[in-house]
């Protein structure tokens, strides 16, 4: 019997487990994964970019962001200091991939530099600049994308003090590059991050379930601590504390801010609350990012009161009208112009701030909106960064709604992972359109 009582209890971590892989299997995929960028993805990015030489350039513990994606599942970080010379030649449709350092890094870029014949090392990544005599030199600098501005002063100042006069003036920015390599996603990947995101929708149902939640002693605090030990347990990583708030009744809505800092630690959790999460895993170097809502049944529901699933509706109704004017080609701003227009025509009160998704939490690419930014955002924030196609997104919103029941505004605080391909927009997982509720109902009990 006790054994039958601990197979039961261990269903729900079994069923998620089963889905994640072990570390040995994990490294095989993402090498996999990075071959097939760099040999496939790379060389159409650089022809788009207009630049036939990339240097990435990067040491010990302080890494250029996009560098950092760059490196084999074994390599926690870079030696020394770790310099990666692309070469494209579109005639010959060629692509090399050189270290200029003591070691291959992975199975795609080889070490080009035998310390014993050229001890200068910075020397010898001129000899390669040199021989292949490039018309532009990319390097990782940049004022509108700080994931693209990874290249340290002190490393620039070298480089340009050793790279011939004749080649300074083919110095530019990589900028478009390194935010299309960081934002763009091959069909193996939105494979992965599909069930990445079904893994982060199950820990949340989990979570806003009554297998964690006891109304009238559980708090916020401790839901949170629980999601985060559920992701340690599965052996998974999340790269933002997650965070678990309340609206209900009694209380007056505050600012967006409150559901970043301010909360209050340890709210109990009451019948008849409306909760709110935000929380992301990373998994096989992808990222989520997921806001759900959850209703927590008085004794007598068995469903979530009507003027809470018509707020639930109208964020959704937000969500449409973002996604509908998701365009390629159009930028960030014009986006969020568009989107909140339609919305408010529609009578609802919304506001929008979706930003990229994938290699990075906060990724590179086109801004949609900040949470104190509803004009549009400045151009360092990505304002004139076109929507490209299979990029991701965190589709991140919400909409303020009166309810006369409870006599004050409720926000609906919405985020889920989209795609944008060629043919569109779709949800990676699906969206959330009703409530999750505690307790579940169980159709078999009743009066």
């Amino acid at each position: 019997m006790r054994k039958t009582i601990l197979v039961v209890l261990l269903l729900p971590f079994m069923a998620i487990s089963q889905q994640i892989l072990p570390e040995v299997e994990r490294a095989r995929v993402i090498d996999e994964i990075l071959e097939e960028r760099f040999n496939n993805l790379l060389p159409q990015l650089m022809d788009q970019a207009g630049l036939d030489m990339w240097v990435l350039i990067s040491r010990e513990y302080n890494e250029d962001p996009v560098l950092k994606t760059m490196l084999p599942a074994t390599w926690l970080n870079a030696r020394r200091r770790t310099i990666i010379l692309f070469y494209r030649d579109k005639e010959k449709n060629t692509i090399e991939k050189l270290a200029v350092a003591r070691y291959d890094i992975g199975k795609s870029i080889k070490s080009a530099w035998d310390k014993e014949k050229e001890p200068d090392q910075w020397k010898r990544l001129m000899q390669l600049i040199t021989e292949r005599n490039p018309e532009k030199i990319g390097l990782n600098f940049s004022k509108d994308h700080n994931i693209a501005d990874g290249l340290d002063k002190t490393d620039y100042d070298e480089f340009m003090a050793n790279l011939p006069k004749k080649y300074h003036s083919k110095v530019v920015s990589a900028e478009q590059l390194a935010v299309r390599w960081i934002e763009t996603r091959t069909p193996r990947e939105m494979t992965i991050f599909n069930q990445l995101v079904d893994i982060t929708h199950d820990i949340i149902a989990e979570a806003f379930s009554e297998k964690v939640i006891t109304p009238g002693v559980t708090t916020t605090t401790e839901v949170e601590w629980w999601m985060r030990q559920k992701v340690t347990d599965l052996g998974l990583e999340t790269w933002f504390h997650p965070t678990v708030d309340v609206q209900r009744t009694s209380e007056e809505l505050v600012g967006h801010l409150y559901s970043f800092s301010g909360r209050p630690d340890d709210e109990v959790i009451h019948r008849g609350d409306l909760l709110h999460c935000d929380f992301g895993i990373t998994y096989l170097r992808l990222n989520t990012d997921c806001q759900e809502l959850a209703y927590v049944l008085k004794p007598e529901e068995t469903e979530a009161p009507a003027f809470l699933v018509n707020a639930l509706y109208d964020g959704n109704r937000v969500q449409d009208f973002l996604t509908q004017n998701m365009v390629k080609g159009r930028v960030g701003n014009d986006i969020l112009a568009k989107a909140l227009q339609d919305a408010k025509d529609a009578g609802l009160r919304p506001a929008i701030y979706t930003h990229p998704l994938g290699s990075y939490g906060h990724s590179a690419g086109t801004t949609i909106g900040m949470w104190d930014a509803q004009g549009g955002v400045m151009k360092d924030d990505g304002e004139n960064y076109p929507l490209n196609p299979n990029t991701a997104y965190a589709i991140e919103l919400n909409t303020t709604v009166n309810i006369p029941e409870w006599n004050r505004d409720i926000r609906i605080m919405l985020e889920e992972a989209g795609f944008f391909g060629e043919d569109g927009f779709r949800y990676v997982n699906g969206r959330q359109t009703e409530f999750l509720l505690i307790p579940r109902p169980k159709s078999h009990l009743g009066n």
